[in-house]
């Protein structure tokens, strides 16, 4: 037995209505779904941190995720794995026809896109050839509801600008964003404050946020992981040093919290001017 059948038959007894986990019978698509996103959450935490054995269980963790839906869909006689393994077999091929060729063969058709512009253009081409695109078709289609904001900003960013609708460099981005920023404030200070209107502002102002990294080359989410990992780095060094000098954090005035903030800050720049 292979681990992949291993696995497939580990996820079926688990479903088993007789003698499988009663946690795992109960669950059903939607009630398993948040825990796929977690999962490529942390594979992509993984890679962060460079842990490539904490790599290799949460890849495990995430593969899991798809034999658990597989096998549900199979229960209800719609799919099971293997036709998910090849229905993703089938589509790699088709979309990439400089790569294997018409005959699903090696390419021999001349056919070679060197340039990875071209060949992002050419997939997103061919996906709208296989959902019955046609030139009326919205520049936004395909573009799923369910990603993180932050993804779906960026996705329909850059698909609005694959038809000219773009800012032509990063200056009039940054522009943009102190103008956002300015309505955010007169927004603050209305009264009475409109909770909806303020709430409209501040995300005009994380979608621009999202330009400006697009703009930039920035990849959005690695930017606010390693800010969230600073922040945590040098919060938590702010507790030791409180406790080191005898004190709770949650104890003391804004402006000692600071104090800490700032030596946490000193710290850590020291630090990296000392590491080899």
């Amino acid at each position: 037995m292979s681990d992949i059948q291993r696995l497939l038959a580990i996820m079926a007894r688990l479903r088993d209505p007789q003698d499988g986990c009663p946690w795992d019978v109960q669950q059903d698509f939607s009630s398993i779904a948040p825990y796929t996103i977690e999962e490529a959450y942390e594979v992509a935490d993984a890679i962060e941190r460079r842990d490539m054995p904490e790599l290799r269980d949460e890849l495990g963790d995430l593969l899991l995720q798809v034999v658990f839906h597989a096998q549900m869909a199979q229960e209800e006689g719609h799919f099971a794995f293997g036709d998910v393994v090849g229905a993703i077999c089938d589509k790699m091929i088709r979309r990439h026809p400089h790569v294997f060729g018409p005959d699903r063969g090696p390419a021999e058709s001349g056919l070679r896109l060197d340039d990875a512009r071209a060949q992002g253009e050419r997939w997103e081409a061919i996906k709208r050839a296989e959902k019955g695109g046609s030139a009326a078709a919205s520049a936004l289609d395909g573009i799923a509801a369910g990603l993180p904001e932050w993804v779906r900003a960026s996705k329909l960013q850059a698909c609005a600008a694959k038809v000219g609708f773009d800012w032509p460099s990063v200056d009039p981005v940054l522009d943009k964003l102190h103008e956002e920023i300015d309505e955010v404030r007169a927004e603050l200070q209305r009264e009475p404050r409109d909770a909806g209107r303020l709430s409209e502002e501040i995300g005009d102002v994380l979608f621009v946020c999202v330009n400006l990294a697009r703009h930039a080359g920035v990849d959005y989410g690695h930017a606010l992981r390693q800010a969230n990992l600073k922040f945590e780095r040098r919060f938590r060094a702010m507790e030791a040093m409180a406790a080191a000098d005898g004190l709770r954090l949650a104890d003391l005035p804004l402006a000692a919290q600071d104090a800490y903030w700032e030596r946490a800050k000193r710290d850590e720049k020291a630090a990296s001017r000392d590491a080899p």
